[in-house]
């Protein structure tokens, strides 16, 4: 059965996927917030779990499928925004392993994901 702290994350992606969805139009970026949430939701154990914690793949799966969409710079604006903004709000989670996620998934971005990311300057 899972822990009350995965049920409590989880409950709170699908808070925020549902919010988010309102919040940013689709006409912004190929990818809705919502979508990005999905594909990266099985990351949220190993960005809020003990240290030695390994990658998931289908956490690895959902950001190389993201990156691997997001073809335009507004599109990956929106996605580092998204990111970002959602990551925020995700109790626990650990900063130092958000920035470092997409190479530890093997996925080579010009940025790192952190609170203080300008998300304008992404191309």
């Amino acid at each position: 059965m899972a822990s009350p702290l995965v049920l409590q994350v989880t409950c709170v992606v699908v808070v925020l996927m549902v919010g988010f969805g309102h919040i940013m139009p689709s006409a912004e970026a190929a990818i809705p917030c919502g979508s990005v949430q999905l594909a990266v939701a099985p990351c949220i154990s190993y960005l809020t779990g003990p240290a030695g914690t390994k990658v998931p793949a289908p956490c690895c799966n959902g950001v190389k499928r993201v990156n691997d969409q997001s073809k335009t710079t507004p599109d990956r604006q929106a996605v580092c925004s998204c990111l970002k903004n959602t990551a925020l709000r995700i109790p626990g989670i650990n900063v130092p392993r958000l920035a470092a996620l997409a190479g530890a998934c093997g996925v080579n971005l010009p940025y790192k994901v952190t609170p203080s990311i300008d998300c304008n300057t992404v191309t």
